[in-house]
């Protein structure tokens, strides 16, 4: 009996790995098909989902799955060797694609170093999910912006929980911020033309790491001629977060401003100490606004002499 299981357990594995196929630069994936019939085709704009693992370790490198779905127009002349696009002409949309990806064939391709990460001789795993295609930019440009709204409202929500949780009083800025005002200050509010002289400290607001630091200028006792950071609102030099929140303090103001990623450092973030898709929470003192420089001369076409 124990050789008939131990048979049946080998011809089971050997069945799961047949599903997958070998792709012409070393990639192996499976494919498991939609409802559609349809194979996606060059010039098409695609959104997917994509995730890469490296499965020795448990870790996830980078997923869209459950927030921003990816997007890019599909080039058939210019499809990436050694990744999922490798085969994404087999693909329609509703197909799920699992692929494996050698650490020594990026590498001789120079798409990766060996290091710590991806060690010779190791393997990322990916999957890809193919949700729809668009005809045009301008279409698949507005899905982008919903998507990008929906995922600002879900960090919110969170963000929200959050304050609630630590009994705070709070403003919820539809725009984008949580605001927590312990103080407001004066009447004379950090408003776009203004220029706020802030002490700050920032620090990861939910996740495994909540609380985490990541930035400072309030440590007066490492540093006793520590200035505060000016920042000129309304000129987009800060996080959108901040631009947001800081209407709300006048000089003297104190709080803390919740932000979510998607007005802060989004799916990108601010490697290594900010990760992707990180909520933060900032502690502010405003001590000072004033009037902001005018705004840059623009410059002046010169026209063509005839």
């Amino acid at each position: 009996m124990r050789n008939i299981l131990g048979f049946l357990a080998a011809a089971l594995l050997l069945a799961s790995c047949s599903q997958y196929e070998k792709a012409p630069s070393g990639m192996v994936y499976k494919i498991t098909h939609g409802s559609s019939k349809e194979k996606l085709k060059h010039g098409q704009f695609v959104k997917f989902n994509i995730s890469f693992a490296i499965p020795e370790k448990d870790t996830v490198l980078n997923s869209s799955f459950g927030k921003v779905p990816a997007y890019f127009m599909i080039d058939s002349g210019r499809l990436t060797k050694h990744n999922f696009t490798e085969i994404l002409m087999l693909c329609a949309v509703g197909d799920v694609v699992d692929f494996k990806l050698s650490n020594d064939t990026l590498k001789n391709m120079g798409a990766i170093e060996y290091n710590a990460t991806f060690p010779k001789g190791g393997m990322i795993t990916g999957k890809a999910e193919f949700i729809k295609v668009f005809a045009t930019e301008a279409e698949m440009m507005a899905d982008y912006q919903k998507e990008v709204l929906a995922q600002r409202d879900r960090e919110m929500d969170a963000l929200v929980k959050v304050a609630e949780k630590k009994g705070e009083k709070y403003i919820k800025d539809t725009a984008g911020v949580v605001v927590v005002l312990k103080t407001a200050g004066d009447t004379t509010k950090a408003v776009a033309g203004k220029t706020a002289s802030v002490f700050y400290k920032g620090y990861l607001a939910d996740g495994k790491d909540a609380g985490k630091e990541f930035d400072s200028n309030m440590s007066k006792e490492k540093n006793p001629n520590q200035q505060p950071y000016d920042v000129n609102v309304g000129t987009g030099s800060v996080i959108r977060g901040w631009e947001l929140a800081l209407k709300y303090f006048g000089k003297g103001g104190k709080g803390t401003i919740y932000v979510p990623s998607m007005n802060a450092y989004g799916p990108q973030g601010s490697p290594p100490v900010i990760p992707a898709y990180s909520n933060l929470a900032f502690d502010i003192e405003v001590t000072d606004v004033k009037q902001g420089p005018p705004p840059a001369p623009q410059a002046i076409p010169v026209l063509p002499r005839n």
